[in-house]
């Protein structure tokens, strides 16, 4: 059996469901969408089964793109669920056949709340077409399943115009990178846009020498400090240098090299410096990285240390 052949089919099957429908879109979408921007309460998606899973994800979808948003599923309705609707709210009805019994029981007392319903069905004469107040068409010419039975492009098309309908609220709300991000904190973006150096600096134990030390003492605070590197401080604990395991490394190739010399004999004097701990920790691995260092010392003005950020830190937590 060539598998590949079927799963090729199965995908134009899709596609073209999804391109027929395009051509398809009417106004129907503008008013959908009017429809929703006006809500001063939340948009609540229902459906059941197949319909039911496709509804939530749409929901999770309007949630994290600036639509207030919920799955309700109609039987938890039935039983008590039906107080979370409220006049304010829209809801989004998804029934292929428009004739689910569980959607179709819980289709009168929205209506008696006043509640506008958008209807997501092929039937406009099916029960849940007659119900809504507008209603979007998902019929499919051809379901991707072989027996043209279990729902697959019928189920793609909604997902798709579900998606369809939240990238016109994006537009129509003027939603931003940054609005996504308040959504998302811990994701990726969330991190580039808000976990600031201040959130990731370590400022306790760190591995610092005044500048009088020798050279076998600052080894064994870069050993202790687990940074690979020791802040070389003046009389007046302002940041001066720093030595790394590198310089140390490098000074051992040197024939004058004696662990009683000065540490400052190895150090990089007038290190690279960050006075902004409100920096973006996206902004300091740009920073890291150009100037290639591992570690970043955050000062004040005065050169007093703050802490330090190791790129280890910034890799560890996912800021890219």
């Amino acid at each position: 059996m060539n598998y590949k052949k079927i799963a090729q089919d199965t995908l134009n099957i899709e596609a073209q469901t999804l391109l027929a429908s395009a051509k398809n879109i009417d106004d129907v979408f503008d008013k959908a969408v009017a429809i929703i921007l006006k809500c001063t309460g939340k948009l609540v998606i229902t459906g059941v089964g197949k319909s039911g899973l496709i509804g939530a994800k749409m929901a999770a979808t309007f949630a994290s793109t600036g639509t207030p948003s919920f799955f309700l599923h109609p039987t938890e309705a039935l039983h008590g669920d039906l107080g979370m609707i409220s006049p304010n709210d829209v809801v989004i009805a998804i029934s292929y056949s428009g004739e689910s019994e569980e959607l179709s029981s819980i289709l009168p007392h929205i209506k008696r709340f006043g509640t506008p319903l958008i209807g997501m069905t092929r039937d406009r004469n099916s029960r849940l077409g007659q119900f809504s107040d507008l209603v979007i068409d998902v019929v499919v010419e051809q379901e991707a399943c072989p027996l043209d039975i279990a729902p697959t492009s019928s189920t793609t098309l909604t997902l798709a115009l579900g998606d369809a309908l939240a990238v016109c609220l994006m537009k129509a709300r003027d939603f931003k990178k940054s609005d996504f991000a308040s959504f998302h904190p811990g994701g990726a973006l969330g991190k580039q846009l808000f976990v600031k150096v201040s959130n990731l600096m370590q400022t306790q134990n760190l591995p610092i020498v005044d500048s009088t030390t020798k050279v076998k003492e600052a080894i064994l605070k870069i050993s202790e400090g687990r940074l690979g590197t020791v802040l070389v401080t003046d009389d007046l604990g302002k940041l001066v240098a720093l030595v790394s395991d590198g310089d140390i490394r490098r000074a051992l190739l040197e024939d004058d090299f004696s662990l009683e010399s000065n540490v400052l004999q190895y150090a990089t004097m007038h290190p690279m410096t960050c006075e902004n701990e409100d920096l973006l920790a996206s902004e300091a691995l740009v920073l890291i990285e150009e100037k290639k260092i591992q570690l970043l010392v955050i000062t004040d003005k005065e050169k007093n240390i703050r802490g330090v950020l190791h790129i280890h830190t910034l890799i560890e937590k996912g800021i890219s």
